[in-house]
C-alpha cells in the first residue's frame, strides 16, 4: 500500500488511516478545545435571540393578517390586502439594499449561504426580515437566522476577545448559525446537518465543523424549548399534523414516486432560473424594481383571491401555517384551488426570491406538499406518500442538499414509514436538477 495512505503499524499490528491521524490532530489543535467550549456557551445567548426574533414574527404576521382584518371587520383578508402590504416591503428593503451594510442579506435566489455574517451586516439582515416576512413575501425565515446565528456569534467572540482566526470565524459562525436555525425546524439534527452540508465540509473538516455545530444546536435546542414552554409563545415552528399511524406504503406509492419527483424537479428548474433573473433586473434600480417585484408579486396573491374566493395569506406568506392546515384537512382543498395556488405561489415565490429577504425552504415544502394533494388521487398513490414525496422532491430541487432533505421531510413526516419514498424522491429531483442545464448568471 502506497506509504501516504497509511501510517506504521500500530501496535495491534494493523494499520492505521492517515485519515484518522489527521482527525486527531484536528482535535488537539490549539484552540480547537476552546471553540468547542465557546459553541455550548454561544448557543445560550443565540438561541435567546433567535427565540424572540421568532417571536416577533409570528406577531407581526398574526397583526398584520389576522388581527387587523378582523379589527376592521373581515374574517379573513380581503382579497386587496397583499396590494397594501407587500409593496411597503418591497420599498423598506429597497432601501435597505442599497444604504445598510450587507444589503439587507443574501438575495434567496442565490440559495442558502452559510458565510459568517459580519456583526455590522445584522441590523440590515433582521430589518430586511421584519419588513418582509410578516408583510406577505413568500419566503421563509431560515435564511435570515443564518445570517443572524453566525453575526451574533461572531459578535460574542469579539466582546470577549477570543482571537479571531479563519478557523475560529468558520466554526464559530456554523454553530451560531446552527444554535439560530434549529429554533424554527424544531430540531438540533436538521440545523446541523443542513449547516455541514451548506458549508460543503469533507473528512476531518465535516467532524471539524460537525462537533461545533451539533453542541451549539442541541444547547440552543433546550433553550428556546424551555422558554416557549416557561412564556406560552410561538415562534411558528415548522410542524405537521399528519393521521397517526402514518400509513403502510405500498408497490404504487413507490413507483409513482419516481415520475412525480422527477416531474417537481422538471418544473422547478426553471422557476429557481427564472428567479435569479429577476434577482438580476432588480440590482440596477434596486428601490424601484424591488417593489415593483413585490407588488407583483402580491397582485398573485389578489389574484388568487379573487378567482377562488379563499384567503390571499395561502398565496402570500412563507406558507408555513397553510401547510399544516393542508395536512390537518386536505379535503377542504378542491383541485381548482390547488392548481391556483401552485400557480399563483409559485409565481410570487420566484418574485419573491428575486427581490426580498429570506429562505427558500418553506415555500418549496408547501408547493410540493400540494402537488402531492393534487396527486393523490392517481390509482394506487396515497395521500400521505404523495406529500412526503412532493416535499421531499421540492426540498431536493430547491436546496440541492440530499441529506439535508432527507433529514428534514423525515422529521417533519414525525414517523419512519416514509422514508423510503422521501429518499428516492430526493435522490431522483437532486440528480435530475444536476443533470439539468446549467443557466449562466445574469446580470
Amino acid at each position: 500500500m502506497a506509504e501516504n495512505d497509511t501510517h506504521p503499524a500500530d501496535p495491534g499490528g494493523g494499520e492505521q488511516p492517515l485519515e484518522a491521524d489527521r482527525l486527531r490532530d484536528l482535535l488537539l489543535a490549539p484552540g480547537y478545545l476552546k471553540a468547542l467550549v465557546f459553541s455550548a456557551l454561544i448557543g445560550v445567548p443565540v438561541s435567546l435571540v433567535a427565540f424572540w426574533f421568532l417571536v416577533g414574527l409570528h406577531e407581526l404576521e398574526h397583526l398584520v393578517w389576522a388581527e387587523l382584518p378582523h379589527g376592521l371587520g373581515w374574517d379573513t383578508p380581503p382579497w386587496w390586502w397583499p396590494l397594501l402590504m407587500l409593496p411597503v416591503a418591497g420599498v423598506v428593503v429597497g432601501l435597505i439594499a442599497r444604504r445598510l451594510p450587507g444589503g439587507g442579506g443574501h438575495v434567496p435566489a442565490s440559495g442558502l449561504h452559510a458565510g459568517a455574517t459580519s456583526p455590522v451586516m445584522l441590523p440590515g439582515v433582521l430589518l430586511a426580515a421584519a419588513a418582509s416576512l410578516p408583510l406577505g413575501a413568500v419566503l421563509g425565515p431560515e435564511a435570515p437566522l443564518i445570517a443572524l446565528g453566525g453575526g451574533l456569534a461572531l459578535l460574542f467572540r469579539d466582546l470577549v476577545r477570543v482571537p479571531a482566526t479563519p478557523k475560529s470565524t468558520a466554526l464559530l459562525g456554523a454553530a451560531g448559525a446552527a444554535a439560530a436555525i434549529a429554533a424554527i425546524f424544531g430540531n438540533p439534527l436538521v440545523a446541523a446537518v443542513l449547516l455541514m452540508e451548506v458549508v460543503g465540509a469533507g473528512g476531518p473538516q465535516l467532524f471539524a465543523v460537525m462537533l461545533p455545530a451539533l453542541l451549539s444546536s442541541g444547547v440552543g435546542a433546550l433553550v428556546f424549548t424551555g422558554i416557549g414552554h416557561w412564556t406560552g409563545l410561538e415562534t411558528g415552528s415548522l410542524s405537521l399534523r399528519l393521521p397517526m399511524p402514518l400509513p403502510r406504503l405500498d408497490v404504487g406509492d413507490v413507483l409513482w414516486t419516481i415520475p412525480f419527483a422527477l416531474a417537481v424537479a422538471v418544473l422547478l428548474h426553471p422557476a429557481l432560473a427564472a428567479a435569479r433573473r429577476v434577482a438580476a433586473f432588480v440590482t440596477p434600480a434596486v428601490v424601484g424594481r424591488t417593489t415593483l417585484c413585490a407588488a407583483a408579486a402580491a397582485a398573485c396573491a389578489a389574484l388568487y383571491a379573487l378567482v377562488t374566493g379563499r384567503s390571499p395569506a395561502e398565496v402570500a406568506l412563507s406558507g408555513q401555517a397553510t401547510l399544516g392546515q393542508m395536512a390537518t384537512d386536505p379535503h377542504a382543498w378542491g383541485v381548482g384551488a390547488l392548481v391556483a395556488v401552485l400557480l399563483f405561489k409559485g409565481t410570487a415565490y420566484v418574485l419573491c426570491l428575486g427581490s426580498l429577504r429570506g429562505g427558500l425552504v418553506f415555500p418549496a415544502l408547501f408547493l410540493g406538499a400540494a402537488a402531492g394533494v393534487l396527486l393523490a388521487p392517481l390509482p394506487g398513490l396515497g395521500l400521505v406518500p404523495a406529500m412526503a414525496a412532493g416535499m421531499a422532491a421540492a426540498a431536493a430541487a430547491t436546496l440541492r442538499l440530499p441529506v439535508s432533505s432527507v433529514v428534514l421531510v423525515s422529521l417533519l413526516l414525525g414517523g419512519t414509514a416514509m422514508i423510503p419514498v422521501v429518499i428516492i424522491a430526493v435522490v431522483i429531483a437532486f440528480v435530475t436538477t444536476e443533470l439539468l442545464p446549467k443557466h449562466a448568471p445574469t446580470g
